[in-house]
């Protein structure tokens, strides 16, 4: 995939899925602006990956700071053709009734409201020049329950259905929109649900779950025409007709 010439912005670029997203996108030609509340490491990032990346902190749980960060990448960068919505957290994992209410509503303000937010500051960007793409990072959690993961769950659904939303509204004005259901992946995230033993995906062992170079390749895959059957919809790399398309073992 050749995205010389495009500008992405990644939230939640500072580890994980965003930084090898970040890299992967840049190796594809494309510029990147890294969105993260790690400042120190995004920074690291975008002097690693070099002049095609810029670094902007931001809270994406606050759409003040998400406007700014899109006005930011286009004053660095000159335009936004892609946004990855890839921001997210699961802590804290806890049931129902136990659970700490801030704090579960910390989780939707980042999981489903940063992504409302990403979106309600590039669409219109994207809407004035006439094309853009629009990718989320998805989970199963979205369509079924987990024990321990109301929050979870709940803001995944959520995101989906602002995927949905965004292809019903926009899809015949140029957005390409488009959610990834990665499956369990080797980050930080499940080492947390590791640690808090409550359902069966704490259980699964470190090889279980995928590299994020996988789902890295595979969002830079959905922005090409091949991924246009899935507009408004969810690509799952559990798939393995996908794994084949996107070249991941």
């Amino acid at each position: 995939m050749d995205l010389t010439g495009k500008v992405v912005l990644i939230t939640g670029a500072s580890r994980g899925i965003g930084a090898e997203a970040a890299r992967a996108f840049a190796q594809a030609g494309a510029r990147v602006a890294l969105v993260a509340r790690g400042a120190d490491a995004i920074a690291d990032l975008a002097g690693e990956i070099g002049p095609n990346a810029v670094a902007i902190p931001c809270d994406i749980s606050r759409y003040w700071e998400v406007e700014q960060a899109v006005a930011a990448c286009i004053q660095a960068h000159g335009g936004l053709d892609i946004l990855v919505n890839n921001a997210g957290v699961i802590e804290p994992i806890a049931h129902m009734a136990e659970a700490d209410p801030d704090a579960w509503g910390q989780v939707i303000d980042i999981n489903l409201k940063g992504v409302f937010h990403g979106m309600r500051a590039a669409l219109p960007v994207m809407l004035d020049q006439g094309h853009g793409t629009v990718l989320t990072i998805g989970s199963g959690a979205a369509h079924g329950p987990v024990e321990g993961w109301s929050q979870y769950c709940s803001s995944k659904a959520g995101a989906l259905m602002l995927t949905k939303m965004a292809h019903k509204e926009y899809g015949t004005r140029g957005i390409r929109a488009i959610s990834l259901s990665p499956g369990t992946v080797a980050t930080q995230m499940q080492r947390e649900i590791k640690a808090s033993g409550i359902n069966p995906v704490s259980q699964l062992d470190w090889s279980d779950h995928i590299p994020p170079e996988w789902v890295a390749r595979t969002l830079v895959w959905m922005c090409g025409a091949e991924a246009d059957g899935f507009l408004g919809d969810e690509v799952s790399l559990r798939d393995e007709a996908i794994r084949a398309k996107v070249g991941v073992a």
